[in-house]
């Protein structure tokens, strides 16, 4: 192909191709469609690129994602939100999804993964010691165990209620309900299915 098509192309071509769920056909349709369009749809795309790492940081207290001139999440911050209640996610993603169901108005925590031998993540590099500090510092009365239906998203909320257990804390430990297909990430769930599986939550 590099003897076909100009050297940046190739390069723009290669480098889209290594985002996750692009192949090499889209990778192709989506650096022909930049070529094509007015320079400035990329140099705007340039830009947020390179403002991405700057621009963005952790809250250091939920590790959702935050601007990086904010101190910590407004999701845990916002005075009307319920600090008893801690719904524990995989990825920051996730918050956004259960946010768009409109049921859920306690706070967040992001473990950043599930626990995956094979990918050689375990529980040390999860935020799960965080977590337990929070219970006690807020007062927690419900931790939602909100991992995704997958066999990692499962180890990872068993052992978060072995964890929590053996810390001796006595706390509410609830899991969503079976409202979301197994081996479905909580991004890609319906609104509708999730606001159900909000309100059906059984006792862990």
């Amino acid at each position: 192909m590099s003897q076909l098509l100009p050297s940046a192309l190739v390069d723009a071509i290669s480098e889209l191709g290594r985002l996750p769920g692009v192949g090499a056909r889209t990778a192709e349709r989506y650096a022909y469609f930049l070529l094509r369009s007015n320079k400035h749809l990329s140099d705007d795309l340039v830009k947020a690129i390179a403002n991405l790492h700057s621009g963005v940081k952790s809250c250091p207290v939920t590790f959702a994602l935050i601007d990086a001139d904010e101190d910590m999440s407004p999701l845990y911050s916002d005075p009307s939100r319920d600090k008893t209640i801690v719904a524990v996610v995989e990825e920051p993603l996730d918050i956004i999804a259960l946010e768009r169901t409109g049921q859920y108005n306690g706070t967040y925590h992001v473990l950043g993964g599930a626990i995956s031998p094979i990918d050689g993540i375990g529980p040390e590099q999860l935020h799960i010691p965080e977590l337990i500090e929070r219970l006690t510092k807020d007062n927690v009365q419900e931790v939602i165990i909100a991992t995704n239906a997958s066999v990692e998203g499962e180890s990872t909320a068993l052992f978060l209620q072995r964890h929590i257990l053996d810390a001796g804390i006595d706390i509410k430990l609830t899991r969503l309900a079976r409202g979301i297909p197994v081996g479905v990430d909580l991004e890609y769930a319906g609104q509708i299915t999730l606001a159900h599986a909000l309100e059906g939550r059984r006792a862990f």
